[in-house]
């Protein structure tokens, strides 16, 4: 080898060590990722809940004929909104008029009839005290007042029935109600049974909901509790939890009463809540193996030690409950890189 050939080797392998321990000057200066901690307090987070509802009335009721009559007259048209007591549909009244008349007439007839038996009995007293009549003929005598009395009664149930059965030609709004149907027509022939019109209460409406049974518990413990319509929000208290699963939903049926302005019955919606119990956010759930499974969970400062606590029942993508301490210390940035038992500076 020449001294040129030399003097060019030393030259490259100056270079390559120049370089080299350059590349471990600048590895060596390279900063340890930081690991940034916050309080749970800081960064907890209260997710909304709602759940698909109804405004619902309480009551719903289809109005129909007792007695078999013509319609005379309706007084109330679909969707319009009635009082209590007031007229809905008259029937035609002259038949159960005249049955009454007939009542009415018998009753009279029966009293009369009681009138003579007991003048007569008074009579017959009056002689057997003096011994001129037997006390069979007495016996008798208070016998057929008796009869004649009973017969009195019947007819005065009759008069009664017939006044009933004449006032049910009148049909009254039993509540304070909307109008939804109204089946009956003006000279159209109204059957017993036969319904006429459809309410529903006006006053009492409720919201019904269907939550999932992972929800109860957070509805049941939430400081407020709304229902969203298109007719805006409405303030409610939860009144009654069905215990039953519906089988098509799997959900519980919860009754909600309006503690503000009501939605109007129809109105559908959500029930909407705000969860009490404070959440891990979604960003700082961090997943590990552990235990030869894949585990969700959180990094948190102990005793200046990164431990990873296992968050039981976390999904990814969503904030997960927990039951840490407000002062419990969370790692946010860096969190990525922590090892389980890592010391932090």
């Amino acid at each position: 080898m020449t001294d040129l050939h030399r003097q060019a080797a030393r030259a490259a392998a100056f270079c390559l060590g120049f370089a080299a321990c350059a590349c471990h000057a600048q590895t060596a200066a390279a900063p340890s990722p930081t690991v940034a901690f916050k309080t749970f307090a800081e960064v907890a987070t209260y997710p909304g809940r709602d759940a698909p509802a109804q405004a619902v009335a309480l009551n719903r009721t289809q109005l129909a004929a007792e007695v078999s009559a013509r319609v005379a007259s309706t007084h109330a048209d679909p969707g319009e909104r009635v009082n209590k007591g007031h007229v809905l549909v008259r029937l035609d009244t002259r038949d159960y008029q005249l049955a009454l008349e007939r009542a009415r007439a018998q009753l009279k007839a029966a009293e009369a009839r009681l009138a003579q038996a007991d003048a007569q009995l008074r009579r017959t007293r009056a002689l057997q005290a003096q011994n001129f009549v037997s006390p069979e003929a007495l016996t008798q005598r208070e016998t057929e007042v008796e009869v004649v009395r009973a017969d009195v009664s019947v007819a005065a149930n009759a008069v009664d029935l017939a006044q009933r059965n004449l006032d049910k030609c009148v049909l009254r709004a039993p509540y304070d109600a909307i109008v939804r149907t109204r089946d009956a027509s003006a000279g159209s022939l109204a059957g017993a049974g036969m319904v006429l019109m459809t309410l529903e209460d006006a006053t009492r409406v409720e919201v019904s909901a269907r939550v999932a049974p992972r929800d109860l518990a957070s509805l049941r413990a939430a400081k407020s509790v709304e229902f969203v319509s298109p007719a805006g929000r409405s303030a409610v208290r939860i009144a009654r939890v069905s215990p039953a699963i519906d089988d098509a939903s799997r959900t519980h049926e919860v009754r909600a009463a309006f503690t503000g302005a009501r939605a109007p019955a129809g109105a559908e919606g959500r029930l909407a809540w705000t969860d009490p119990a404070p959440h891990v956010p979604a960003e700082l759930v961090t997943r590990r193996d552990g235990s030869g499974s894949s585990l969700l969970g959180v990094f948190v400062l102990r005793d200046g030690v990164a431990r990873f606590v296992e968050l039981p029942g976390a999904q990814e993508g969503r904030p997960a409950a927990s039951t840490l301490p407000a002062d419990a210390r969370i790692a946010t940035d860096g969190r990525n890189s922590l090892r389980d038992g890592q010391k932090m500076p």
